[in-house]
């Protein structure tokens, strides 16, 4: 097992930002001509300032034509709706970078969801490169909740981790909402995985998990451990 973690510390979510970006071009430029970059995207309010990033700074020094983009998770909900992952991701990346729209991979949160994760898991298959028997992303890009959930894994349903399928119906503990999210089968099977959770608020979490502070292996961000892939945690110095 070639398992690797980092934990980089960056003195503002805009320097996280930066550094994620340049991470991202690195990767690309370490991929295979004759292979396309599979990019798994997340949700939340700092990927979206990491996606803005990438479209201002980043558009010309990236080859689009390469990079496939999925998703790790998606609300059942069409996508024009503001909650829409796929929606924020247009908004503050896809319309912004020249990639063709036939390399953008949606989740269909409109449709019934335990048939999207069906259709979903088999779309990855199609197009993701396998390694070792296993479709591997290239980059996955993760959030983590106050409550320790990443992708749509919560506490409650902490098991999905270990599911035979790549994607699965999930559900908010608390709001019922149905979602549909990346079981452990693809995160930990990527190349690289980046956790990004910057924030006083989530201190706490991660603290617990990277110190393996009491309770921490019963939290679904401290499940994701790439099995022969690199774990990068992207934390921030800046507080209110």
């Amino acid at each position: 097992m070639n398992r690797k973690r980092v934990i980089k510390l960056l003195d503002s979510v805009d320097d996280l930002a930066e550094y994620f970006a340049s991470l991202l071009v690195f990767n690309i430029l370490g991929t295979p001509e004759n292979r396309s970059f599979i990019w798994m995207l997340s949700g939340g309010n700092t990927p979206k300032l990491v996606f803005r990033k990438i479209a201002a700074n980043f558009r010309d020094v990236i080859d689009w034509d390469r990079v496939k983009i999925f998703w790790g998770d998606e609300r059942c909900v069409g996508p024009d709706d503001d909650e829409s992952n796929y929606k924020m991701a247009r908004e503050n990346l896809l319309d912004h970078v020249p990639i063709p729209s036939s390399n953008i991979f949606r989740i269909r949160g409109e449709a019934n969801p335990v048939e999207e994760a069906v259709r979903y898991s088999q779309l990855f298959k199609r197009h993701v490169h396998p390694n070792q028997g296993f479709p591997q992303a290239d980059l996955v890009m993760l959030g983590m909740g106050e409550d320790g959930h990443t992708a749509s894994i919560f506490p409650v349903n902490i098991d999905l981790f270990k599911s035979d399928a790549l994607f699965e119906p999930s559900e908010h503990p608390e709001t019922r909402q149905k979602r549909i999210t990346a079981t452990g089968m693809i995160i930990n099977h990527a190349k690289v995985v980046v956790m990004v959770a910057p924030g006083e608020a989530k201190a706490p979490r991660v603290a617990q998990i990277i110190n393996r502070l009491e309770g921490w292996d019963r939290l679904p961000a401290a499940r994701v451990k790439p099995e022969n892939g690199e774990m990068i945690w992207l934390l921030d110095r800046e507080r209110p």
